[in-house]
């Protein structure tokens, strides 16, 4: 999750990098981005650098979206609520935004996203109101990777694959109607 303060930051590409306390090792090369209380940016991970806090340069800082160490470790204090040593290990996680959530397009029937991204999404801030059986199809689709094999480990065959695709559709138009992406959709 990055303060809202730095989602512009990050949308424009100034902000290309985000600092942890501890070492963070990510389960993903691609990653959704949360901003304000929602997704804002699908990124790659470019990089990934683990330092002691003494270690950080200006350049680290700047690049995380401070205008200087100070800057940053005041807020890394106040984030993690203890006090910051320069033995403490950092890790550096530096990206490049892939897809802007904020902008999409109504041009393909997914808004330019995968059906992947549309169940990691779904899972996150639906959960709770899909049914089983809709729950069953997202997690078939992150797990798998695709509406095709999903179709082929839930039912067997190709023919269904329309079912897992109207829940994917379904699935999209809540998470716009509830506002969690396409804040500026484009027709």
């Amino acid at each position: 999750m990055i303060k809202g303060k730095f989602v512009e930051h990050i949308l424009a590409g100034k902000k290309r990098s985000t600092i942890r306390l501890g070492c963070v090792i990510p389960r993903y090369k691609e990653v959704f981005i949360h901003g304000g209380g929602r997704p804002v940016a699908k990124a790659m991970i470019t990089s990934v650098v683990y330092k002691r806090v003494c270690q950080l340069t200006e350049e680290d800082a700047y690049r995380d979206g401070y205008s200087s160490v100070e800057e940053l470790l005041k807020d890394l204090k106040k984030v993690y609520n203890r006090k910051i040593a320069p033995s403490d290990v950092v890790t550096i996680i530096e990206f490049e935004v892939i897809k802007n959530l904020l902008d999409l397009s109504m041009q393909d029937i997914y808004m330019g996203l995968s059906p992947a991204d549309i169940a990691s999404l779904a899972y996150r801030y639906l959960e709770k109101e899909l049914s089983e059986d809709e729950l069953r199809i997202i997690d078939a689709v992150i797990k798998h990777g695709s509406i095709r094999e999903a179709s082929l480990k839930l039912y067997g065959s190709l023919n269904k694959r329309w079912i897992i695709r109207k829940t994917l559709r379904n699935c999209l138009r809540i998470l716009i109607e509830k506002g969690i992406i396409g804040n500026a959709v484009k027709e």
